[in-house]
């Protein structure tokens, strides 16, 4: 994501790849490479994205803070 030795740039992506092996990945085994993607794309499709919330949008989940932020461009051209 980033040049190397900033460690500014991979914050976000760390993060991620440690929610995802702490609430998915070490709470199960997979006997496939296919059911670990299945397994992780219905994790953030399904949850991730429209339903865990993340403390760096104020503690909403992704799906909300973009329609918050769609909602607010919206009004912000009507005004």
């Amino acid at each position: 994501m980033g040049s190397r030795g900033d460690a500014y740039d991979n914050a976000a992506c760390e993060s991620f790849m440690a929610s995802i092996k702490t609430e998915l990945v070490r709470r199960q085994t997979f006997k496939t490479r296919d059911e670990v993607r299945l397994t992780a794309f219905s994790y953030i499709e399904g949850f991730y994205h429209p339903e865990r919330r993340h403390s760096a949008l104020g503690y909403r989940s992704p799906v909300e803070y973009e329609k918050m932020l769609k909602e607010d461009c919206t009004e912000t051209v009507l005004v």
